[in-house]
């Protein structure tokens, strides 16, 4: 049940960001924010479906790789 919730997590808070930045960036129309109001609400809905415990050295470990990757993404060398 964890899994089927934080995939669910994922597509909702992916879904609901790319709403509201299609309405922002792309000049979609506003009735593109229904979906995002809908699904990022959902979003934090299903993130209260999972167990929490207390984060260990394997979940500091994970988030340092996550911010050395955008690290990486933001501030590493471009080809011009």
């Amino acid at each position: 049940m964890t899994a089927f919730a934080y995939i669910g997590a994922a597509l909702t808070e992916i879904a609901g960001c790319f709403a509201f930045w299609a309405w922002l960036r792309l000049d979609k129309s506003p009735v593109w924010l229904i979906p995002g109001m809908v699904s990022l609400p959902l979003f934090a809905y299903l993130l209260t479906l999972v167990e929490g415990a207390r984060p260990d050295r394997w979940d500091m470990i994970g988030g340092a790789v996550c911010l050395c990757g955008a690290a990486i993404i933001l501030w590493g060398p471009r080809a011009a």
